[in-house]
């Protein structure tokens, strides 16, 4: 198919099937997709074996998700896949709204300079999974078992569960005291647990078409409302590696998807939009419905539900790979602090607490997007076109367009886990936000401020010096707490790390005056921050942020 060398992953008899008893592990996770993975990648750096079980031996058919957001290349990066990403992958953040034939207007996913990421990377869901699965492999905590299929689950008396899994020589018993199950949209986990999604799926279907060919667009999102070649309907076009293009046409409510996937049906769409001398192999084909559901709740017991598997929302705004590798990013910390019995079980509730509410976001933004792009009544219909007319000349216009709202990150802002502001701030850094990036210098070379995170708590203290004694109240505690001076100048610190803010953007983005810290979560998320340090508000702050203090309680309704 295609360019891509599709590889094939060596099965290999386990173990397991000779026992007389289920092996147990910590954690088993169920699905190699960018998700299953991603989470593997972490727990591998945080020091945590894993079991990974796929039921197939390669990586996914077809491009699927393509379009990662500037968050989740920051997670990548972190994981130490993000490089190799950047290099294959398409670079963009502009983006050109078109009515018929006429450009309304363009917009920049990311205006202001001095990030080490993009808005976003075009890149293959294919090629995000086999780097992930050699990063994986590279990191050599993880047995990745290909062609190992769970069609069981059930709970055990001590807390943990028990999957039966199913190869090509036979089945066996597996325990964990952990399940992630990131199989997808069609779980088979959450299926036999009894379990499923609540809220809407639409009518509406897009036709996706990969195609390869030269052409001379732009690295950008060109999105088309009734343009000439597909009246009536919309078009969204993207360039990813290997010149290779995504081309969405939107579709009536009423039509065949069996019949409109068959390539002389999408050809001559194909033809009428690049015309008919343009040449192009078509690569790989797909129709999808619009549908925006999530499960009631994502933790049940010791199985944890991350990426698809967990909740489903349209493609257009890059949603669902970007907030299944955002959601293991938020929980692997935590199973990784209470299994080191640095924080209690409670800790595990707070996945849903915060991965609740960004799934909320993502639905209600999605929605609000189809509600767009296919107006269910006259009134609908009437309001977007006179929102499209009126979006060429006036920016307020131009805000109500809705092509797909693209994805960024969520902002815990409910989080138990956050201690609030008490100190006078401005800006976008408020508790429960993701950091933001900068340009720094450390051990003289050019660097980035999230790379010196890393991905422990650190207490990020903007000042030329800071005392010693702080850096050995927070030596050698539980969780452990790493500190980073963010400084004008180059220095040492004794059992922590000088970075020099070079270009005071990092000072400007997290409005710091000398003295300011902030406390970074083992997610780059801010905990909490001070105009200065104080030990005993900075301990208050960990043991929330830990759930050490009080319960969570939060729950929320299906959203969307």
């Amino acid at each position: 198919m295609g360019s891509y060398d599709y590889p094939r992953y060596d099965y290999v008899r386990p173990e397991a099937l000779n026992a007389n008893a289920p092996e147990r592990h910590p954690v088993v996770i169920v699905g190699a997709g960018p998700v299953g993975l991603s989470a593997a990648a972490d727990f591998a750096l945080r020091g945590v074996e894993t079991v990974v079980l796929d039921d197939d031996d390669t990586v996914s058919l077809g491009s699927r998700a393509i379009c990662w957001s500037k968050r989740t290349l920051e997670i990548f990066d972190r994981l130490g896949a993000g490089e190799r990403m950047l290099d294959t992958g398409v670079l963009w953040k502009l983006g050109r709204i078109f009515h018929g034939e006429d450009e309304l207007y363009n917009f920049d996913m990311l205006p202001e300079p001095g990030h080490r990421m993009p808005a976003f990377v075009n890149l293959q869901q294919y090629y995000t999974e086999e780097y992930l699965v050699d990063r994986v492999n590279e990191l050599g905590r993880t047995e990745i078992r290909w062609k190992n299929k769970v069609i069981g689950v059930s709970m055990l008396e001590d807390g943990g569960a028990k999957l039966e899994v199913e190869t090509p020589d036979g089945r066996y018993m597996i325990e964990a005291d952990y399940v992630l199950a990131a199989d997808g949209v069609r779980s088979e986990i959450r299926r036999q647990m009894g379990l499923d999604f609540k809220g809407k799926v639409f009518e509406d279907r897009f036709l996706i078409a990969d195609i390869q060919m030269k052409a001379d667009f732009p690295s950008e999102r060109w999105f088309w409302f009734e343009p000439p070649f597909h009246k009536g309907q919309s078009v969204l076009l993207h360039r990813q590696a290997d010149n290779v293009f995504r081309v969405d046409f939107q579709l009536p409510s009423s039509v065949d998807p069996d019949e409109e996937k068959k390539p002389e049906n999408v050809i001559p769409r194909l033809k009428a939009m690049f015309g008919p001398e343009v040449a192009f192999d078509l690569e790989w084909v797909s129709v999808y419905t619009f549908t925006c559901r999530r499960m009631e709740r994502f933790r049940h017991g010791p199985v944890f539900f991350v990426g698809d598997s967990a909740h489903v929302v349209s493609p257009f705004g890059a949603r669902g790979g970007n907030g299944g590798v955002q959601d293991t990013d938020n929980l692997v910390w935590k199973m990784c602090l209470v299994m080191q019995g640095a924080a209690p079980d409670r800790l595990l509730d707070t996945y849903d607490d915060e991965r609740l509410p960004a799934t909320d976001e993502n639905l209600l933004n999605s929605t609000r997007s189809t509600d767009f792009l296919t107006p269910k009544s006259q009134a609908s219909l009437d309001f977007r076109q006179a929102v499209l007319a009126l979006a060429k000349r006036h920016d307020f216009a131009r805000r109500l367009v809705n092509s797909g709202r693209l994805s960024l990150p969520h902002t815990y802002v409910d989080t138990p886990l956050s201690t609030p502001d008490v100190d006078g701030f401005s800006g976008t850094m408020q508790p429960g936000s993701p950091a933001a990036d900068a340009p720094v210098a450390f051990d003289g070379k050019a660097g980035w401020l999230l790379n010196a995170l890393d991905g422990d708590f650190t207490l990020m203290v903007f000042a030329d010096a800071v005392g010693r004694e702080i850096v050995a109240s927070l030596a050698g505690g539980s969780p452990s707490v790493r500190t980073l001076l963010v400084s004008t100048q180059s220095g040492e610190l004794e059992d922590g790390r000088v970075v020099v803010d070079v270009d005071g953007l990092a000072r400007e983005r997290y409005d710091a005056e000398p003295g300011t810290v902030y406390l970074i979560r083992p997610d780059q998320h801010v905990a909490a921050r001070w105009r200065q340090i104080d030990l005993n508000k900075l301990q208050a702050a960990l043991s929330r942020a830990t759930a050490t203090g009080a319960a969570s309680t939060a729950r929320h309704a299906v959203g969307g």
